[in-house]
């Protein structure tokens, strides 16, 4: 069943892939995911998702976290292999990749001529991505971003790499890219955490999703990161919303799962036939509890809906 899907979900898209030079000089690959039908003979404007990739893979891997959804909801997607400053997946928020987000629009565009985008930006990703379109939102002014199990907090995340198991070698590749520890270049760790542009996501007006877990064995302290982000966000008055749940690290980044549930707040699906885990609005955002899935509602989405 899972192999038919995966199939079903081939042929209902498009992908295509482009190089460009990234901002550190390296030629990087992206990749462009349309709907089948959608080509040089019929190509109305669509929106673009922007969808930077976790660490330590690239950026075809990603697409397989999007299955059918940009021929479902009618979107483009581009995920990039990108570059950090030193490391090819390891960029960490790096600001030449941040530079290179906000230009994948045009890149796209360039690579592909007759593709034709209706000024619709969004930002998605999970882990290390969703620590990226927060940086992007910081940036620059987007429709909407979902930043799903995120680093928010580089200084947090090196400690707690040296206590979370599998996590242990990462340390050594962070004072490669990031060139130190926090203790010895804490402006360098700054500049890669969200948290730390607090007031640019608000003043840019985007939409903002943030979703973690209290089981994730790989962003162990969201509390500490995300769910501090989200106060001070809502602080300031951003349009933002946080989904707290239980579940594994980016297990809710799936077609099958709740990505369609963020893409539907975010304007990009309609609710029609999605449901979620039970949940209940508490002052914080949504908490999502146990029991057989429920309709998706409006009410889910909060002050960042779409």
């Amino acid at each position: 069943m899972v192999a038919a899907a995966a199939v079903a979900a081939t042929a209902a898209v498009r992908t295509l892939t482009f190089t460009y030079r990234s901002s550190g000089g390296a030629a990087a690959k992206a990749y462009l995911v349309v709907p089948a039908w959608y080509g040089p003979a019929k190509h109305p404007p669509l929106p673009l998702v922007v969808s930077p990739h976790g660490r330590g893979v690239g950026g075809r891997y990603n697409l397989r976290f999007w299955g059918a959804l940009p021929a479902r909801g009618r979107f483009a997607l581009v995920s990039p292999d990108g570059h950090g400053r030193k490391l090819a997946r390891y960029s960490w928020g790096y600001a030449g990749q941040i530079d290179d987000l906000a230009r994948m629009p045009g890149l796209a565009r360039r690579a592909f001529p007759w593709l034709r985008l209706n000024g619709r930006t969004y930002g998605i990703g999970d882990s290390m991505g969703g620590q990226e379109v927060l940086l992007l939102a910081a940036r620059t002014h987007l429709t909407g971003v979902a930043a799903l199990d995120s680093a928010t907090d580089m200084a947090l995340r090196y400690r707690a790499w040296f206590v979370t198991p599998g996590e242990q070698h990462l340390p050594a590749l962070a004072r490669v890219e990031i060139a130190g520890t926090p203790r010895s270049n804490p402006a360098a760790y700054k500049a890669r955490s969200p948290i730390d542009y607090v007031d640019a996501i608000a003043r840019s007006g985007t939409p903002v999703q943030l979703w973690w877990s209290r089981d994730d064995q790989v962003v162990t302290d969201g509390a500490e990161e995300t769910a501090v982000l989200y106060r001070r966000l809502r602080a300031r008055g951003a349009p933002v919303q946080q989904v707290v749940g239980s579940w594994q690290h980016a297990h809710e980044m799936h077609p099958e799962t709740q990505l369609p549930a963020a893409l539907a707040c975010l304007g990009l699906l309609p609710f029609d036939g999605i449901r979620v885990p039970p949940y209940r609005a508490t002052a914080d955002g949504i908490e999502e509890l146990g029991g057989p899935d429920v309709a998706l509602t409006p009410g889910f989405c909060g002050p960042a809906r779409g």
